[in-house]
Formats: structure tokens, C-alpha cells, sequence
């Protein structure tokens, strides 16, 4: 099974920027398609991009498009998220999850394997 742990999370002002990344380890991450969420403190789990194992195909959450963009590099095995145009809405805390399936999803229940998660705070 894969081990995600993810890094890059800290405080940002609006409108700034911060990169994820979602480091690898047990099994190469070019065999899942792979996944952010996030979650606000007294909130359901949302999810925010996801890209499919074999194509690199992408999809985003309505709240982050235009402004967030997910990509892998299997090489280093690792997973990112570029996450631009910061608001305060964004504060929560960001996981990234490996799914088994060539297709990506939406749903959090459909992912087989999780990090522990990295904070994210936005001020106004």
C-alpha cells in the first residue's frame, strides 16, 4: 500500500499563494489517480481536484477552479497543489488520498489510502 504525507501548508494573506505537495512512499503514485480534499473546522469533507492515473486528467471543485491547480510527477513521486488567489474561505485542513481506479472521483469515500493532513490558514 502507498504512505502519502503532505507538506507545504502554513499562513497565507488573501490573495497570496501556497504549493502543496503530497510526498509517496510504498508504492509509486503512477498507479492510482489521486486526489485533494479539504475540511474547515465544524465542516463536512470537501473535495478540491482530483487527476486520473493514466491520462492526467483533471477536475476541480466549483469553490477552487481557475485559481487551484493540481498536478503530479511521478518521477518524484509526488502530488501538488498550486493553490493561487488565496481567500479566507480556503482556510482548512488539506489531504491528499490515492484511489485504486484509473478514474478520479469526487467523493472521499472513494479513496483507498490517506495523509495525515497539512493546515492551511488565509487571512483577510
Amino acid at each position: 500500500q502507498v504512505q502519502l504525507v503532505e507538506s507545504g501548508g502554513g499562513l497565507a494573506q488573501a490573495g497570496g499563494s501556497l504549493r502543496l505537495s503530497c510526498a509517496a512512499s510504498g508504492r509509486t503514485i503512477s498507479g492510482y489517480s489521486m486526489g485533494w480534499f479539504r475540511q474547515a473546522p465544524g465542516k463536512e469533507r470537501e473535495f478540491v481536484a482530483t487527476i486520473t492515473r493514466t491520462f492526467g486528467r483533471t477536475d476541480y471543485g466549483d469553490s477552487v477552479k481557475g485559481r487551484f491547480t493540481i498536478s503530479r510527477d511521478n518521477a518524484k513521486n509526488t502530488l501538488f497543489l498550486q493553490m493561487n488567489s488565496l481567500k479566507p474561505e480556503d482556510t482548512a485542513v488539506y489531504y491528499c488520498a490515492a484511489r485504486s481506479s484509473d478514474i478520479g472521483s469526487t467523493l472521499s469515500r472513494e479513496y483507498n489510502y490517506w495523509g495525515q493532513g497539512t493546515q492551511v490558514t488565509v487571512s483577510s
